[in-house]
């Protein structure tokens, strides 16, 4: 019976783990608009170029509402910052 008990907290401590986690990794592609400023001057921090990054950073994010993680790289996290493409294919969003 003791067992049973300890499966069981075990078992309904692992779904709270996981529906945490999902909330989290969601809450990365539901920005509020207010929220992509601070947001993009992360992204474009260590680029060279911020003007442009900013500008296509924050016009990817009011559309998206959503900005990768980091500064460079991550945009398998927000599908539609990754999707949206220039004429030539290229990515738009930095």
């Amino acid at each position: 019976m003791a067992g049973r008990s300890n499966s069981s907290l075990i078992l309904i401590s692992t779904m709270l783990f996981l529906i945490t986690l999902c909330n989290v990794v969601e809450g990365f592609n539901h920005l509020r608009p207010q929220d992509c400023n601070p947001r993009c001057r992360h992204r474009c921090s260590a680029t060279s170029h911020k003007k442009p990054c900013m500008f296509f950073c924050q016009k990817c994010c009011a559309k998206c509402l959503c900005v990768p993680p980091g500064t460079y790289g991550n945009k398998e996290t927000c599908p539609c910052y990754n999707n949206w493409k220039t004429k030539e294919g290229g990515p738009k969003c930095p």
